[in-house]
């Protein structure tokens, strides 16, 4: 049986499609059953509906609160059998509570070789530093920001003359790699917390 799986967008869904690509194998453990944004014309809906996967948006600033927002997902989520839960590129702090009832359930790609580089602008954060590497991880949500336990990384050689998109571009193509392989992972049950 196929893990189900929902992705959480916010924008491009550059690392949805990723997601959704490697899905289409018949021996990936995993179908993509939902993409979920915040933001009613982030781009990557239109691709999830191209490739006929279920789309659905819950505009965050429509909700009083966090936990009220986080409650609507998480009835999404409930409501299309949801096992595992991948963040791409949702832009969205999530509540304690709701980062603790998908426990272990609950995965993220972010641009930075973690625990360096929490939060934004980590290609900018990097540079700045003069670091040698660079790179992405992927990593299960936990309540703290970008710091639960590591999945999968990969390291980029940061380049003399290095900009911000150079740089970002050469990661965004290893977050591409990494981040169906780390969902198969947890899919397959050989990464968990």
């Amino acid at each position: 049986m196929k893990k189900r799986v929902a992705i959480l967008i916010s924008g491009r869904g550059s690392n949805m499609r990723a997601l959704i690509e490697a899905a289409k194998a018949k021996d990936y453990p995993a179908e993509i059953v939902l993409v979920l944004s915040n933001v009613a014309d982030a781009g990557g809906l239109d691709f999830a509906r191209t490739h006929k996967i279920p789309t659905q948006v819950i505009e965050h600033k429509k909700f009083p609160s966090r936990e009220i927002f986080d409650n609507a997902v998480n009835t999404a989520l409930k409501a299309a059998n949801a096992e595992i839960v991948a963040l791409a590129g949702f832009m969205r702090l999530l509540s304690p509570r709701f980062a603790e009832s998908w426990h272990g359930r609950m995965i993220n790609i972010h641009p930075s070789l973690l625990p360096a580089y929490k939060g934004l602008h980590t290609h900018k954060r990097a540079l700045e530093a003069g670091e040698k590497l660079h790179g992405a991880t992927v990593h299960f949500v936990t309540a703290e920001l970008d710091d639960g336990p590591v999945i999968l990384q990969a390291k980029v050689p940061v380049l003399p003359g290095d900009n911000e998109d150079a740089l970002a571009s050469r990661v965004l193509e290893q977050e591409h790699k990494i981040y169906p392989e780390a969902l198969r992972l947890v899919a397959e049950g050989k990464a968990k917390i």
